[in-house]
């Protein structure tokens, strides 16, 4: 829409991999596209689907008190994590207490990590009279099934003579029950993840999300057979058989953990959209921009960049896709409503460079894309 006060630019995108989130990204972007089109209004969406940033972009939408507690980290280690408060609802990033991003590359080891420290955050919000607990799932470096979260609650694995299994998901194999019942008092549970692969099997946690997390093909069997055990005993003392439902491979399972809790399951990206009225801002806006880290055939497949640009393409409005690296090609991403897409590592130079300057490279692409589409008030 152009109006006599400058056409409205919707600055929504995705984070940026491990070098911006989301909120980064679109104030790198507004930055570049205020030199390059500066008659022009901006509207920061920042989103997320319940991976990393999801606090963070919830915190930009809705206000809210952010809690910070230190909790449990995958290896074991202390973290500093936060949560949000909003009326009542407690927003719970499991990145923030077990994501991969806390463990360096060269330590990732899906069999041993945990996620005691998401368990700690529901406490926490139990603690602070949270009615209700979003839990945002992804970007875990966990195969656990939940059994950390589990021992953070009283209820952790335990072996057939009653000691406690250690930490990660690898010991589950020789799980006989649990320590005792898991209790969140009445805190009722939401998981916001926006993949529905099951607990088991060669589209689970394990074979699916195993080997970004450091697990061999060895230890992917090994961890499926751990998982199945864990299922079993969650079957055998709750009564909760969720090892086939939609979503309780995410976050290495601990979607399961928390199916098995009675939580209901939300798409995450869906969620942020409502929360942060991106239908409304999609309603006024003369041109769409988005982005993430790459956008590729995956991005094609409902993720965040897709969801915008089909959210544009419904009211006729062009969307251009801002991304670190770009691998589609121009039919498919006209096909899924993107009107053209740029590359920060081609705008300077490489890869390499795109990511030693993330929030440089991206805000100098954004000026350059903004002279091009200049509007005519420019």
């Amino acid at each position: 829409m152009t109006d006599i006060s400058g056409r409205l630019v919707l600055i929504a995108p995705d984070c940026f991999g491990g070098t911006l989130t989301a909120l980064e990204a679109a104030e790198a972007i507004a930055r570049g596209w205020r030199l390059g089109s500066p008659a022009d209004r901006l509207l920061l969406r920042p989103l997320a689907d319940g991976g990393p940033g999801f606090v963070d972009v919830l915190h930009t939408a809705l206000g809210g008190e952010v809690h910070t507690v230190e909790v449990t980290g995958p290896l074991g280690e202390p973290v500093t994590a936060v949560w949000l408060a909003h009326d009542g609802t407690a927003y719970i990033e499991s990145a923030q207490a077990a994501g991969l991003h806390l463990v360096p590359k060269a330590d990732r080891a899906a069999g041993l990590t945990t996620t005691r420290g998401v368990g700690e955050l529901l406490l926490d919000a139990v603690r602070a009279g949270m009615r209700t607990a979003v839990v945002g799932l992804g970007g875990s470096a966990t195969t656990d099934g939940g059994a950390g979260l589990f021992a953070a609650l009283g209820a952790g694995p335990v072996d057939a003579l009653g000691a406690p299994l250690p930490e990660g998901g690898a010991a589950l194999v020789h799980c006989a029950g649990l320590a005792g019942r898991p209790d969140l008092g009445a805190l009722r549970l939401i998981a916001a993840s926006d993949v529905d692969n099951p607990l088991l099997g060669p589209t689970g946690a394990a074979h699916v999300f195993g080997p970004q997390k450091g697990a061999d093909p060895g230890q992917v069997e090994q961890l499926d057979l751990a998982l199945t055990r864990w299922s079993e005993v969650l079957l055998e003392e709750l009564g909760a058989d969720v090892a086939g439902l939609a979503a309780a491979g995410a976050a290495g399972g601990l979607g399961a953990a928390l199916l098995a809790l009675g939580a209901t399951v939300d798409s995450g990206a869906d969620l942020v959209r409502r929360l942060s009225a991106l239908d409304e801002a999609l309603d006024q806006a003369g041109l769409v921009l988005t982005g993430e880290g790459s956008f590729d055939w995956q991005s094609l497949r409902g993720k965040l960049v897709s969801r915008v640009a089909a959210g544009a393409a419904e009211r006729g409005v062009p969307c251009l896709v801002l991304a670190g690296q770009v691998s589609v090609g121009r039919r498919e991403a006209g096909a899924a409503g993107v009107e053209d897409s740029y590359s920060v590592a081609d705008h300077v130079g490489s890869v390499a460079r795109a990511i030693a300057e993330p929030a440089g490279g991206l805000s100098g692409l954004a000026e350059r894309v903004a002279r091009q589409w200049r509007s005519p008030q420019n």
